[in-house]
């Protein structure tokens, strides 16, 4: 079966699905169920993806044109036509793997935000600012994204870097793109406390979860402790003096979390369930991905969090992405330049679920 005819297939049930969303979506009924919202985002992001399958057949059919006026005889027209296939056949190629990518995921939470939290691991002071170091690096690819950024929470250090920082990024493609960053990150160079020229190695984790609604995980208030709480930080008038940081904790599970980034009480309190939410949200999708096939572990971006994905040498000014085994250049990812690198996640794990089939 040929590539386009897996597509086709495949697209197929996307038709059927989009017929029945706008279905629910023109229910007068349906627009006060608790739903309504989550079919609207699932049927925007279908229309998206037939948007995209529209624009494949159009090409195809460019080209095919374009190849029969070059095989027609008619030297001008013929030249023409020739010219103009490499950038039809490479626009081809790029649309292809768009849809690949987003009729062979296996996760239904792509097109959502993404809650990224970063964490200091071993190293000290040096890890901590290595966190600080990717979160800016995160923030700089923000930016060339044009995604939002909103830090939930942080906790910093003495040595100006962080214990802990938790952000959201809202954006096209930004929780299909940063799901791949969960995981252990580690550094190699040399701090600048170190008098005799050592390098150390230090670690920080990154956990990325997708931003998740109530109506997809309910939380029952009566399992919710919520305590204000002054908020933490190396000082300054606005930490020492208010009580806006909130403590979340989900008395079933045991897990808690907080939120002190904005100073209203309210809206801290919003954020801090928000985060809970995703967090109890990823812990399920994790057992269900643990009662899959061992192929799920073998794809890039498996989430677990305690694998080592990635060391970043300063001496040697190269990233080593162990996922893929290949080194980018650390000056361009300190820039914030990612892309090659998503680039090259997403292609492996393209491949993997091509094999699959």
């Amino acid at each position: 079966m040929s590539l386009s005819a897996v597509l086709s297939e495949r697209v197929e049930a996307y038709e059927l699905r989009r017929a029945e969303l706008e279905a629910m979506a023109s229910d007068p009924a349906r627009a006060s169920k608790p739903d309504f919202g989550k079919i609207l985002r699932e049927l925007g992001s279908v229309q998206k993806l037939l948007g995209i399958w529209k624009s494949y057949l159009e090409l195809e059919q460019q080209i095919a044109e374009n190849r029969e006026l070059a095989a027609a005889g008619d030297e001008e027209l013929g030249a023409l036509a020739t010219e103009e296939l490499p950038a039809l056949e490479a626009q081809l190629s790029e649309i292809e793997r768009e849809i690949l990518d987003r009729v062979l995921d296996t996760d239904d939470d792509g097109d959502r935000a993404a809650i990224v939290e970063i964490r200091a691991g071993t190293g000290g002071d040096e890890a901590s600012l290595f966190a600080l170091d990717l979160f800016r690096i995160y923030s700089k690819h923000a930016e060339i994204q044009r995604w939002s950024l909103e830090i939930l929470d942080s906790s910093e250090t003495d040595a100006g870097g962080f214990k802990e920082i938790t952000f959201q990024l809202n954006g096209v493609g930004a929780y299909r793109k940063m799901r791949f960053e969960t995981g252990g990150h580690r550094v190699q160079r040399v701090p600048a406390t170190e008098t005799q020229g050592r390098t150390h190695t230090s670690a920080a984790t990154v956990a990325v979860l997708p931003e998740v609604e109530e109506v997809d995980f309910e939380l029952r208030p009566e399992d919710l402790e919520i305590t204000a709480m002054r908020a933490s930080g190396p000082g300054g008038q606005h930490v020492n003096k208010t009580s806006s940081a909130i403590r979340v904790t989900h008395k079933p599970s045991g897990m808690a979390v907080r939120c002190q980034d904005g100073k209203s009480q309210h809206r801290n309190k919003a954020k801090a369930i928000e985060l809970l939410r995703s967090r109890l949200y990823e812990l399920e999708k994790i057992k269900r991905d643990a009662a899959r096939t061992d192929l799920r572990r073998n794809q890039v971006g498996s989430g677990d969090r305690s694998q080592r994905i990635r060391t970043y040498n300063w001496p040697q000014n190269r990233v080593t992405d162990h996922r893929l085994g290949r080194n980018f250049s650390l000056e361009i990812v300190l820039e914030g330049r990612l892309d090659p690198l998503f680039d090259a996640l997403l292609a492996a794990d393209r491949e993997a679920k091509l094999a699959s089939l």
